[in-house]
């Protein structure tokens, strides 16, 4: 079981660079847990791509239903006052946004803290840097 942050799901949607090493990981493990709000932050990232990047219309729709796929088969961590507690502490040690403190924070809920052998990818530097401190395997490895 991993843990995907949205910036790990949208190469998986949408080419990118790193679209080959997350369809890796995922052939590998399969099992996909994300925060209940990730797929409203492809989508933001897939319309931003849109409009500064030009991502055609139909590159765009492809995108959206790659995502209605994987949304079909993850698992989303919802326990919004759970999350939201352990988010707080989160930003109180780790230079996190909220946004990622969210993602982390459901990550510690969903494995009951017990994170030594549970995969968390992102591509987004501080929040792998916390992820690791809070005992997570973390993909890309830093």
């Amino acid at each position: 079981m991993r843990f995907w942050d949205s910036s790990a799901l949208v190469p998986l949607v949408c080419r990118e660079t790193d679209s080959a090493r997350c369809r890796s990981w995922l052939r590998a493990d399969p099992v996909v847990l994300v925060w209940a709000l990730t797929a409203t932050e492809v989508v933001s990232a897939l319309s931003h791509k849109r409009r500064e990047d030009g991502l055609s219309a139909r590159t765009f729709a492809t995108a959206k239903r790659r995502l209605a796929k994987l949304e079909s088969a993850w698992s989303e961590v919802s326990h919004y006052d759970a999350v939201r507690a352990k988010a707080r502490r989160l930003l109180e040690v780790h230079a996190l946004s909220a946004a990622d403190a969210l993602h982390l924070a459901a990550a510690l809920i969903a494995v009951e803290d017990r994170t030594s052998d549970v995969g968390f990818v992102s591509f987004d530097r501080r929040l792998n840097e916390a992820a690791e401190k809070e005992g997570f395997q973390v993909l890309p490895e830093p």
